[in-house]
Parts: structure tokens; sequence; C-alpha cells
């Protein structure tokens, strides 16, 4: 009996150390590893995201096209300048009668240096150049959607982190758990207090825990390596997350629903496209008025021609200005057609302005009953971990004192495990639902 005892105390003390291993391990992990905050994942990836930096050209590009010098605002000025040099034979027929001369060089030369202005043109030209505006704005609305997207991506990406390295921690409890039962179900056999089916039980439950802790170790790696790929750092670069959650909504549901309308990022690229329909509207009337330019230039002309002509050289050089103005009175119909489909678009984008706003707010709305609903589920999976754990105690006690089998020990001790990752869920899944709300509500980036 004394040698039972003093095996069970061993096996204890296995398991002690095997449990203080495994922390120690943990430990040892965790400060090889940099802590990761949220906060600066969002600010790596608004720096070096790939999709971010895509965009934020294409918003440069569309400032580019926005500035004055693409409006047609500025005045043209060009210069020009050209010679010719010819060899001509010939002859010239004069009252006093037939002159004739051997082919010689002939020389043209002229340079000029001009401005044109276009002055009127039916206000196309203004209109066209607020569209260009217009356009510039709506790119970054469309940035701004992407950055958004992007960070809704980050956090998901973050908080799934989170939740699997809490998973990691569960498991390696469990493992410690199922090992300890392990090794008391061999020395329970050895002295005839356990059946060998027992001991089998026992080697199954490690064997199901070890390979759940692999693959969840794994599923863990991979997603740090896809949150790498979205803060667009080198994808081997390890670290821990916060898995800290904190709810910080102090919207209403009709503080929420007010703000969408004001600021969500799809109800204002509609206005942003309603007001460039707008202003084609009002683009194509010009081809209904005249258009008026001025051009102003200073030309140098000459020529040399050899003897015998009956002009042997010429120069002329000076200033010169004008007016052009031209009206096109009828264009066949073009002008009337341009403006006709303007008008179309302009509809057409109205209905699409409203579906968009009847939309988001059904999304605000969905939204909102799925945070409290997800704030409901934190709150039970929480008691219900309470009430697991509690039993758990009891069971484990019991199970020391030969008051239930090895397979009531093994279905506490997965309640628990089922408990612990439901609440890990619950409080990811709210957070990311409240993350989903903000986005709609267009107050994300506050966040």
């Amino acid at each position: 009996m004394n040698t039972y005892f003093s095996r069970m105390k061993q096996g204890m003390q296995a398991s002690v150390l095997l449990v203080f291993s495994l922390f120690l391990c943990v430990i040892t992990n965790a400060e090889a590893q940099e802590l990761l905050t949220r906060d600066e994942a969002a600010k790596l990836a608004l720096q070096h995201n790939y999709d971010i930096q895509v965009v934020q050209k294409s918003v440069e590009t569309a400032k580019n096209n926005s500035s004055i010098y693409n409006s047609g605002f500025l005045p043209t000025a060009n210069a020009a300048g050209g010679a010719q040099i010819t060899y001509n034979a010939g002859e010239n027929e004069t009252v006093q009668g037939t002159n004739t001369f051997d082919a010689a060089e002939a020389y043209n030369y002229n340079a000029s240096v001009g401005v044109n202005y276009v002055i009127f043109n039916g206000l196309g030209r203004s209109y066209n150049y607020k569209q260009l505006k217009e356009q510039h704005s709506l790119n970054e609305l469309q940035a701004k959607q992407v950055i958004e997207n992007t960070l809704l991506q980050l956090s998901s990406t973050y908080f799934q982190i989170a939740q699997l390295t809490e998973n990691v921690a569960m498991l390696k409890s469990a493992l410690a758990i199922s090992n300890q039962r392990l090794q008391r179900s061999r020395y329970s056999y050895e002295y005839g207090q356990a059946t060998q089916l027992d001991v089998l039980n026992s080697e199954v439950d490690v064997n199901n825990d070890s390979i759940n802790l692999l693959n969840t170790t794994q599923q863990l790696e991979n997603a740090k390596r896809n949150l790498n790929l979205v803060m667009g750092r080198a994808l081997d670069t390890d670290f821990m997350v916060d898995t800290n959650v904190v709810f910080n909504l102090v919207l209403s549901k009709e503080e929420l629903g007010s703000k969408s309308l004001e600021r969500n990022v799809l109800i204002e690229q509609t206005r942003s496209q309603l007001r460039n329909s707008e202003y084609a509207i009002k683009a194509s009337r010009a081809g209904w008025f005249p258009s008026l330019s001025a051009n102003a230039a200073y030309a140098y002309q000459g020529q040399n021609n050899p003897n015998g002509a009956f002009l042997t050289g010429s120069q002329s050089y000076g200033p010169q200005a004008g007016l052009n103005l031209s009206w096109n009175i009828f264009d066949g119909g073009t002008t009337k057609t341009r403006q006709q489909n303007a008008k179309i678009a302009l509809e057409s984008q109205k209905i699409q302005q409203e579906r968009t706003t009847v939309t988001v707010q059904r999304d605000v709305l969905n939204a909102h009953s799925s945070f409290e609903n997800a704030l409901f589920v934190l709150k039970a999976q929480q008691a219900n971990l309470a009430t697991t754990q509690r039993n758990f105690e009891r069971s484990n006690e019991m199970y020391k004192q030969g008051q239930i089998t090895s397979i009531e020990f093994r279905q506490a001790q997965l309640n628990m495990l089922n408990a612990q990752t439901n609440l890990s869920q619950a409080k990811y899944s709210a957070k990311n639902a409240e993350l989903q709300l903000k986005q709609l509500a267009g107050v994300l980036l506050e966040d």
C-alpha cells in the first residue's frame, strides 16, 4: 500500500512538472515575441497594406486630373519655326520677252510665337472642371471604403488570432489534465483498482487532445501570416496579440441610424455621383451656346530666291491678334441627345441613392440587433462557464475519491473546455459585430 501511494505521489509530481513546463514554455515564447495591439496593427496596415497603397495612387491620379492644368481655363502658348531650301530652274515671261534661269538655291524660312485662349464656350469648361473635382472627391470616398474594409478585415483576423491564442492555452491545460489522468489510470491499473479499458480511454483522450492542440497551433500560425499580409510586413514575423476586449459603443440605435445617413461611405458616394450627374447635365448644354476665343502671335517670314526670279527676296514680321467666334447652329441633334441621356442618368442616380439609403438603414438595424444578441450570448456564456467550472471542480474531487468513472470525469472536462471555447468565440463575435455596426454608421475610423 505504501508503494502504491508512493507511486501516486510520483505521478502527481510528474503531472505538476508537466504543467509547470508548459507554463514555462508559454512564458518563454511570450518574452521572445512582441505584443502587437490592434491600434498598432491598424497603423501598420494604413502605411503598408497593398490595397490601401493602390487606392491611394488612384486618388493621386484623380487629384492630378482635377488640377487647374487639366481644366481648360489656362491659355495655351506655342512656338513654331521652319526653313526650306529648294533648287529650281525655269523661265519668266514678261512683255519684254522671256527670261530663263538655271537651277539655283532658294530659301524660305519662318518663325512665330503665339497664345490662344478660350474666352467662352457655353460654360461647358466650368462644369467639366467641377466634374473633375467631384470625381476626385468620389475617389477619396472609394479610398475611404477600402480603408474601412481593410480595417474590418484586420480586426477580424486580429480577433481570430486572439481566439486561437486562448484556444491553444485551453488545449494545453486540457492536455495536462489528460496526461495526469492517464498517469493515474496506469497506477490504478497496476494495483488492480482500474481496468485496462480505463488506461486505453485515457490514452485515446491524450492523443485527441494532442491532435487538437497541434491543429489549433497550426491554425494560429496561419492566422498570424494572414495578419502580417494585411499589415504589409514579413510573413514570418512572430508576435502576440492582446486578448482583452473592450466594448465602447456609446451611440443609441437612433443615433447610429442618424449618423449613417450623414457619414456612411456608400451614401456619401451616391451623393457625390448625384452631384456629378447634375454637372453633366449643365455641361451638356454648352453645345447650345457660341464659342469665343482670342489669339495673339508674333510672326516672322522670309525668303531668298535665285537671280532671274521675278522676286529675289522678301521679309515680313510683326505682331498679330484676333478673335474667333463660332456657333454651331445645328449639330444634327447631338447636343440634344447628350442632354437627354444626362437627365436619364441623373434620374437613375436618384433611384440608386434612395435604394442605397434604405439598404444602409436596414443594415444598421440588423447590425444593431446582431450586436445586442451577441452581447446577450456573451453574458450567457460567461454564466455557463462559471457553472461548468464548478461542475468540473466537483467532478475532479469525486474522481480522485473514486466516486465517478473516468468517462464521467472526461465529460465534465469536455463540458468545461467547450464552455471556455464558446465564451472566447462569443467575446470576439460581439466585438466584430460592434465594429461592423460602426462601419455602417460611418464612425469606424474614430474607433
